[in-house]
């Protein structure tokens, strides 16, 4: 998929909602002259900065870092988490993977757990409560031990690297027919189980952390694996099922 044209004109269908409690409709959008080297966000600040010139109130949506770090641009596009490319973040995202004249369906994370805020905006604050009912280290904060003092297997370290470069974007819970949460909660128990410096909390993480979720309202996993195809960072499932060894290890020891 490409685009070779010194310009596009884009049909957009933008989810639009005033607030949490507003019932929220599709709006649709004609937007001329994009260009293909553009980012999907800078082609939507192009189409707010015509709202704004016409009066308009303009789209909401969330973004921070723009470099595929922080996890905020989170967009389902065409009904895919972050769009058509794989390992991409919305904002790494570039118009040429749309070609001239596409229609481009434009939604906000759907879940339970993920209320919306306005337009493509919603509240991901779910996952803060997750990282606070265990996703931390017990440590000493006084003089940083040199790095060799503690010997950890390379696999082990690579595993560890693998798992923390989830960014809390949570494509994988709107990607997941029961709005899973796993491979995010995995993937914050898996890079902690790891290393030695997790065995403080070792015997409660998993399974508060795995408590929270479910109270939290997040679906079951079903194995399918939509979470690890949409994932921008290309998180493993096999973290899932170390978190579920974790789990049955921590209740095994606990009772």
């Amino acid at each position: 998929m490409g685009n070779n044209t010194v310009s596009m004109n884009l049909n957009l269908k933008i989810w639009r909602q005033k607030s949490a409690t507003d019932k929220g409709e599709m709006v649709d959008y004609k937007l001329t002259d994009v260009s293909p080297d553009m980012s999907f966000l800078e082609m939507l600040d192009m189409l707010n900065d015509r709202l704004i010139r016409e009066g308009k109130d303009p789209v909401a949506f969330d973004h921070d870092c723009r470099e595929g770090i922080c996890g905020m641009c989170s967009l389902m596009i065409n009904g895919q988490a972050h769009g058509p490319e794989r390992e991409t973040t919305t904002c790494q995202l570039h118009m040429r993977s749309f070609k001239n004249g596409d229609t481009i369906v434009i939604e906000p994370w759907r879940a339970k757990a993920f209320p919306i805020h306005k337009d493509l905006m919603v509240d991901r604050s779910a996952f803060d409560e997750i990282i606070a009912a265990g996703g931390y280290v017990s440590v000493n904060t006084g003089h940083a031990p040199d790095a060799n003092a503690i010997p950890i297997p390379k696999e082990n370290a690579d595993l560890a690297m693998d798992a923390a470069a989830c960014i809390g974007c949570a494509a994988c819970v709107a990607s997941c027919k029961n709005a899973s949460a796993m491979l995010f909660v995995s993937a914050k128990i898996s890079q902690l189980a790891l290393l030695p410096q997790g065995e403080a909390e070792s015997k409660q993480r998993a399974e508060a952390m795995v408590a929270k979720m479910d109270e939290l309202g997040f679906g079951n996993c079903t194995n399918e694996a939509e979470c690890e195809a949409s994932c921008p960072k290309g998180i493993d499932i096999s973290n899932i099922a170390r978190m579920n060894r974790e789990f049955i290890k921590g209740g095994l020891t606990n009772r």
